[in-house]
């Protein structure tokens, strides 16, 4: 089930089809996979509008990031992933209007 888990969650940072469905597992497997595999932490959190807890992870090492949405059950699923994130200090508003 494990080995399930992972390639499904590994299928995150690679390109897949934007009508598939996002991979989920329990939110413990989800962080579990996410350090164990990229490094990645933590570095906010929010409410959607869902009702769900929506979490940026980011590696700092390796510049690979993961947005991941879990419902009132744990249920974790990601939405999205990429690479080369840069942690910004612009002196832009944080909305990111200019005016």
């Amino acid at each position: 089930m494990r080995l399930q888990i992972a390639a499904a969650l590994a299928a995150i940072h690679a390109a897949w089809p934007a009508a598939a469905q996002a991979p989920c597992a329990p939110h413990a497997d989800v962080l579990a996979f996410l350090h164990e595999r990229w490094s990645e932490g933590r570095v906010g959190l929010g409410l959607g509008n869902n009702g769900r807890v929506v979490e940026l992870f980011v590696s700092e090492a390796s510049g690979t990031w993961t947005i991941v949405a879990t419902d009132a059950e744990g249920q974790a699923c990601l939405l999205a992933a990429g690479q080369g994130w840069e942690a910004l200090d612009d002196g832009l508003p944080p909305s990111g209007k200019d005016g």
